[in-house]
């Protein structure tokens, strides 16, 4: 993979990119335009292909926030054509990466060091590159490290590449820009947080600290002593990602046992720490040949607030949905309605909302869900459908949600996403949090 050996770091320079990929994008719509005067009948597809390159090539150059944003939209396999969740995806885990020099700039500008004068070897080429930084495989006195490397400029340019990135976010996803309003202080909070290494490292550590007991996951150990603002060392994992994992035909056995420890992981996680590792993408997760979940990259954790997590959680209950009082409390709580709102806006959103839980929550409706069933994962698509192309909802003079759902919704689909790639069978059993929201 071709190496960066610079990143446009000022304002100008973010900013004059973005305006050349607009300018692409634009000339994208004039050439299919055109086409489509000689042949009517002519689909999107192509139009879609070369938007989706261009718009990528230019975020993966820039890295940061639009990069990451880029990557978010692309866990939603409903918000995107696959044109673009196939493009974007790519940011997982193959950014273009940063040449050597730019990674000894960093330590030398944090350790005074170069990597070489602290690890024993450490590898010239990136092993591992996504949005907000890349990763290096080193040893010293016998073990192997994985040293995280943030990107220059990455924490500076949060709040600007936002601004930049907007209008893309608005054509490609034809958001009511109310809601992108309501939400953006949530992501650039968010975004912020993860440029915030030292920040990362601590909560790595207490969540795999507390998280240590649930079978078959495993931890890197962290090393504060060797990390800083922009690099983090942790132990090395070996394992495939979920890609190789499901190419080399796991049993059914395994992929369940795989998918149990992710359930098993969020549930603990939202339920009792009341925190949760909320950037549930491929990858993220490791997988040893002992079918044991490796969980890495804890820099977006989402704090869940009680005044969100009670409402939120009782919709989640079967028997809820047929309460219609308390789901207008409920609703009103969540900003899914509002007071002053006119009665048929307010059955038309409850409806929406109320069909929507009730698909989402249908894997807490039982013990045992077959995440395998394709026809379940139609229904969220279609779901997501109706709300996307909805009058109502794009028109709506408010967002429709709270910003605390953001993160937890985005948590829910991509871990249901995971578990569905898995082909896996999670016995969901409702555990003690079930009982506590019911009474």
């Amino acid at each position: 993979m071709k190496e960066q050996s610079k990143i446009p770091t000022g304002k100008v320079q973010r900013a004059a990119k973005f305006v050349t990929t607009g300018a692409k994008v634009g000339g994208n719509y004039m050439k299919h335009y055109a086409k489509k005067v000689m042949n009517p009948s002519i689909s999107k597809d192509q139009l879609h292909e070369d938007n989706a390159r261009d718009i990528y090539n230019s975020l993966s150059e820039l890295k940061g926030s639009a990069l990451k944003v880029a990557q978010m939209m692309s866990m939603d396999k409903n918000m995107l054509p696959t044109a673009y969740q196939d493009k974007f995806s790519m940011a997982q885990y193959s950014a273009p990466p940063l040449s050597y020099p730019l990674v000894v700039k960093t330590f030398q500008q944090y350790f005074k060091k170069s990597p070489t004068q602290i690890f024993e070897t450490f590898t010239k080429n990136a092993v591992n590159a996504a949005s907000i930084g890349q990763v290096h495989k080193a040893t010293l006195n016998g073990k192997e490290y994985a040293v995280k490397i943030q990107y220059p400029g990455v924490a500076s340019s949060v709040r600007s590449d936002l601004k930049l990135v907007r209008p893309f976010a608005v054509r490609l996803m034809n958001l009511n820009e109310k809601d992108l309003d309501h939400y953006m202080e949530e992501v650039e909070t968010k975004l912020i947080e993860e440029t915030d290494y030292l920040l990362e490292v601590q909560r790595s550590v207490e969540i795999s600290e507390a998280c240590a007991h649930i079978e078959n996951i495993r931890f890197p150990k962290y090393y504060p002593e060797l990390s800083d603002e922009r690099i983090i060392t942790m132990d090395w994992m070996d394992g495939k990602v979920l890609k190789e994992f499901m190419k080399s035909n796991p049993s059914q056995e395994e992929r369940n046992k795989v998918g149990q420890a992710l359930w098993d992981f969020y549930d603990f996680q939202i339920h009792t720490l009341r925190q949760v590792h909320a950037d549930p993408h491929p990858g993220n997760f490791i997988i040893n040949d002992d079918a044991e979940l490796g969980v890495i990259d804890f820099g977006c954790v989402k704090v869940i607030p009680d005044e969100f997590y009670d409402p939120y959680f009782k919709l989640i209950r079967k028997d809820i949905l047929h309460e219609d009082k308390e789901l207008e409390q409920l609703f009103t709580q969540l900003q899914f309605i509002y007071p002053d709102d006119k009665q048929e806006d307010k059955v038309y959103f409850s409806a929406v909302i109320k069909d929507m839980m009730g698909v989402l929550g249908q894997p807490f409706h039982q013990n045992e869900f077959d995440f395998g069933e394709d026809s379940y994962f139609r229904k969220i698509y279609e779901m997501g459908e109706v709300i996307s192309q909805s009058a109502k909802f794009r028109e709506s003079e408010r967002a429709r949600g709270a910003r605390d759902g953001l993160y937890i919704n985005r948590t829910y689909f991509g871990l249901y996403n995971i578990l569905n790639e898995l082909k896996a069978k999670v016995k969901t059993t409702k555990p003690e949090w079930a009982i506590k929201v019911a009474v």
